[in-house]
C-alpha cells in the first residue's frame, strides 16, 4: 500500500515518464482499448477515462497506449465488465453497482443507500479493507479494479411532479440504478435501469416519470430541465458514487511491472482529480438550472425516514441470502458508523453552522 501512494505522489510531483530513455527503449508497445460507461457529452466523466489513457502514455514515454471510446462504441455503457471479462476489451471506467443483477455485492463500491461520503469512501478503499474486498469479488469476472473517481454526494433527479408524501412514490416509474432501485420498489415506486444516454428520450416520451443521473454539471449538460422541472436532493442513495477503472486480468498480468505502476498511478490521480472538477463546476451549474426553470425541492423527512427503514431492512434480506454480501456488509457498516461518528464531531459541527452563516451573509 505504502509503494502506491510514493509512486502516486511521485507521479504529481514530477509529470515526467518513468522510463529512461535505454530503458524505454526495451519496453514493448502495448495498445490497449478502454471502453467508458458514459457518452463523452458528460465530459467529466468521460474526461476521466481520456485522461487515464493520457496519464499512461506520459508515464511510459509512450510505450503503453490507450484508446478511449465513449459509451456505446464497442459495447452498451451498461456491459463493459462483461466485455472485460471476455476480454473484448481490455479495460473499462464503470460504475460497478450498474452490475448488482449479476452480485449485489457489487453495489457499495460504489454507493450504498445512507452510506460512506466520497471521503469516507477513499478511507474505506485504502485504509478499511474496500480495495481487498472488492479484488476477491473481481476474480470471479478475471478481472481486477482500481479506484478512478469519486462524484462527491449526488442530487436526488428530475421529476416530472412534485413528491410531497410518500403517496406520490407509488407507481412512479423512476430511472434509478443500484440497490437503490430495489429500495425505491420497497417506497412503492417503479424503478428503470436506463443507460445515460437514453436518460433524455426516455424522459421526454414519457417511458420514465422521473430520473436520476449525477448532480448539476451532468445534469444541465443532458438538459433534463426541458423535461422535468422538480429537482431534488439529496440522493441519499449516492453520497459518494465511486467509479473504478476494470481490467481484464490476463491483460493486467501481461503488462511489465512498469506499466502496471502507471497504470495504478494514473487512476490515483484520476480519483482526486474528478471530484475537484465536480466541486468546481457544480455550484455554477445549479445557479444556471435555476435560473433555466428549476424547482430546486429537498426529499420530505416522511420519505427519508421511510427510506432509512427500507434499507435496514433491505440490507438484512440481502445478506441473509447472500453470504458474500453479508461478509462485506460485516465490515461495511461498522466502519460507516464509526466514520459516521468522528464526522458528526467536526465536519458536521461545521457544516451546520458556517454554511447556513454564509447563506445569511448573501
Amino acid at each position: 500500500m505504502e509503494r502506491r501512494y510514493i509512486l502516486g505522489a511521485a507521479a504529481a510531483a514530477a509529470p515526467v515518464a518513468l522510463a529512461t530513455p535505454a530503458l524505454a527503449q526495451a519496453l514493448p508497445e502495448v495498445r490497449w482499448r478502454l471502453q467508458s460507461s458514459f457518452p463523452r457529452v458528460f465530459d467529466i466523466l468521460f474526461f476521466t477515462a481520456e485522461r487515464i489513457s493520457q496519464r499512461v502514455a506520459q508515464l511510459t514515454d509512450g510505450k503503453f497506449r490507450i484508446q478511449p471510446f465513449q459509451a456505446g462504441e464497442i459495447v452498451g455503457g451498461l456491459q463493459v465488465l462483461d466485455a472485460v471479462q471476455a476480454g473484448t476489451i481490455e479495460c473499462g471506467h464503470t460504475a460497478t453497482y450498474y452490475f448488482v443483477g449479476k452480485d449485489v455485492s457489487f453495489a457499495p463500491f460504489t454507493a450504498l443507500s445512507f452510506g460512506l461520503t466520497a471521503r469516507q469512501q477513499v478511507a474505506w478503499f485504502r485504509h478499511g479493507g474496500g480495495n481487498e474486498l472488492l479484488a476477491d469479488l473481481l476474480k470471479d469476472y478475471n478481472a481486477v479494479g482500481f479506484s478512478a473517481g469519486n462524484t462527491g454526494a449526488q442530487m436526488g433527479g428530475w421529476f416530472r411532479n412534485e413528491v410531497r408524501s410518500l403517496q406520490d412514490l407509488q407507481g412512479l416509474k423512476f430511472r434509478i440504478t443500484g440497490l437503490a432501485g430495489q429500495l425505491f420498489t420497497r417506497l412503492g415506486a417503479a424503478p428503470v435501469l436506463t443507460a445515460p444516454s437514453d436518460i433524455y428520450p426516455s424522459l421526454e416520451r414519457g417511458v420514465i416519470d422521473a430520473a436520476e443521473f449525477t448532480g448539476p454539471h451532468d445534469d444541465e449538460r443532458g438538459n433534463y430541465v426541458r423535461v422535468a422541472r422538480n429537482y431534488y436532493a439529496p440522493g441519499f442513495w449516492e453520497p459518494g458514487a465511486n467509479l473504478h477503472l476494470l481490467i481484464n486480468k490476463r491483460a493486467f498480468d501481461a503488462l511489465p511491472d512498469l506499466y502496471k505502476h502507471a497504470l495504478e498511478m494514473a487512476c490515483l490521480e484520476a480519483d482526486s482529480e474528478m471530484i475537484s472538477r465536480y466541486d468546481h463546476f457544480n455550484p455554477l451549474a445549479l445557479r444556471r438550472l435555476v435560473a433555466a426553470g428549476a424547482q430546486l425541492r429537498f426529499w420530505p423527512r416522511e420519505v427519508l425516514q421511510a427510506a432509512w427503514r427500507a434499507n435496514e431492512e433491505m440490507i438484512g434480506e440481502l445478506s441473509s441470502r447472500n453470504p458474500r454480501f453479508k461478509s462485506i456488509m460485516d465490515k461495511y457498516l461498522p466502519y460507516r458508523n464509526d466514520l459516521f461518528q468522528w464526522f458528526r464531531v467536526a465536519e458536521n459541527s461545521y457544516d451546520n453552522f458556517a454554511f447556513a452563516a454564509a447563506q445569511q451573509r448573501q
